[in-house]
């Protein structure tokens, strides 16, 4: 009973939030639904079904909180803002986040000083700004506008930096002046480390491949290169490079493992500071904080000596993410990518496996298995949301994932070959240069294929609805046959 109430409130609270999502809900009608429940509850108090009424009571309290969550969670303009829509205004704040450096830009998040609001201002590539900084600028004050793809796709730009609590853009903007800084110390000493670890391996390692090994172990993909990020992208390798659950697992994993003779308490430890540690780095992304949140669950689990049930973690990490944030839910594909991605891999893999055991690699068996559950996981979404299918994902991901685990590893060591072994850094990042340039070239060999990827129409997200319901059906339907054979056995 305890499981199908848990299950009954995280379905009605993202429901509730998704629902607000899309259609304006008024008071009134959260009331009517809380009576409702409420009646269930009472006028079943004496039944045999008491369990039963409990379960859709819950589910349905849990609807109206989502409905409510979502209903606060507006960001709100600032009038003096917008007054000054479409001129040129100059504003002071604080760099709230680390800036996001790309081949023609620099994109600061500010904190603004005399307002709420926060502003995102496009700079020139070359600007110099750290985190935390206390800056003037000045440029064109729009607000986010939703666009085209290229392909007929409209991306909702609004809602997206609404989901970081982004309300203005800054176009055509100029660095005025930077000084002091009144950022949080703790996120300012992990985007040194950061930036220090990358550094090394900017002298270990030449580019492309140090932009690569700087997205698969620290998430940072500004030297990648708009190209190989494309062909990445095109075989759906993106993943990699932008520090997902795997790679966050890998490190963990490989910490436990060195530090195995050490007192439990401090390997967990150890795994729950790495853990938030990348967090941080990525500016609390929602995929990384995903992962970081489970792991966190996972590592508490083992030290209390309790059984980690992974699918209720994922329940949990979802309704704690929502419950701080429910813009998540519709804006953010990053989140959805990864929520679904997670539970693919939980939901399908039991099915997939038995049918790989004729690989004998364990590793690559555990890779085909993965990789096919995440993909058609979220096949659906990519599909409405980039219009693109890869014909190539598979047996690209095949190849590349295998080699991770090591390319991190070795990444890692180049970078601190690079930070002390000055000119023999080369020496010890070839391995890692080796394992990199496989990598790329994997990516480019089948993102140059004929037919690597196929163009579709555009169709409407409301047909995402019917699509996952027909596969969370489909893989109940598959439990329940591998169970009857199990039960059955062998006629």
């Amino acid at each position: 009973m305890g499981v199908k109430i848990f299950w009954a409130l995280v379905a009605g609270f993202v429901l509730g939030i998704g629902i607000r999502s899309i259609f304006t809900v008024g008071i009134s009608a959260e009331h009517f639904v809380l009576v409702c429940a409420s009646s269930i509850f009472i006028l079943s108090a004496k039944s045999r079904r008491r369990g039963t009424a409990l379960v859709i009571a819950v589910f349905f309290i849990a609807l109206c909180g989502g409905m409510a969550r979502a209903s606060s969670a507006v960001v709100i303009g600032d009038p003096t803002l917008d007054s000054h829509l479409g001129q040129k205004v100059f504003l002071e704040g604080v760099v709230s986040q680390e800036p996001d450096v790309r081949e023609g830009s620099a994109r600061l998040t500010i904190a603004l000083a005399s307002s709420s609001a926060k502003v995102l201002a496009v700079l020139p590539a070359f600007t110099e700004v750290h985190y935390g900084a206390h800056v003037r600028v000045s440029g064109k004050l729009e607000l986010p506008q939703a666009f085209d793809g290229g392909d007929g796709h409209i991306f909702n730009y609004h809602g997206y930096l609404a989901t970081q609590g982004i309300g203005y853009t800054l176009s055509f903007a100029h660095l005025e002046s930077e000084e002091g800084f009144v950022g949080d110390t703790m996120t300012k000493w992990v985007i040194e480390a950061k930036s220090a670890f990358v550094s090394g391996l900017s002298q270990a390692l030449p580019d492309p491949q140090a932009g690569l090994a700087a997205g698969i172990t620290v998430g940072d993909k500004r030297s990648l290169g708009k190209d190989l990020t494309t062909d990445f992208r095109k075989v759906s390798l993106v993943h990699v490079i932008v520090l997902s659950g795997y790679n966050i697992t890998i490190v963990i994993a490989a910490l436990f493992f060195l530090l195995r003779r050490f007192p439990r308490w401090l390997r967990f430890g150890t795994g729950i500071f790495v853990a938030l540690f990348f967090a941080v780095m990525t500016g609390w992304a929602s995929a990384s904080l995903r992962a970081a949140l489970m792991a966190i669950i996972a590592i508490s689990g083992a030290f209390s000596g309790r059984i980690y049930a992974p699918d209720r973690a994922l329940g949990l990490v979802v309704v704690a993410m929502l419950a701080w944030n429910p813009l998540l839910l519709l804006y953010d594909p990053g989140f959805q990518l990864s929520i679904l991605a997670t539970a693919g891999l939980m939901a399908l893999s039991p099915i997939i496996m038995p049918h790989t055991l004729w690989i004998k690699w364990e590793s690559m068996r555990e890779v085909l298995t993965s990789t096919v559950s995440a993909q058609i996981s979220v096949l659906p979404l990519l599909l409405y949301s980039s219009g693109t299918l890869s014909l190539a994902a598979l047996p690209a991901n095949l190849l590349v994932l295998v080699a991770v685990p090591a390319a991190m590893t070795f990444s890692a060591l180049a970078a601190a070959g690079g930070l002390i072994a000055g000119p023999a850094a080369p020496f010890v990042g070839f391995p890692a240069y080796v394992l990199l340039s496989y990598m790329i070239g994997v990516a480019r060999t089948f993102a140059s294929l004929p037919f690597a990827t196929l163009q579709l129409g555009v169709f409407s997200g409301w047909w995402l609805v019917p699509i996952y319901i027909a596969m969370i059906l489909g893989t109940v339907f598959l439990y329940n046959f591998d169970s009857t054979k199990e039960k059955t056995g062998p006629q």
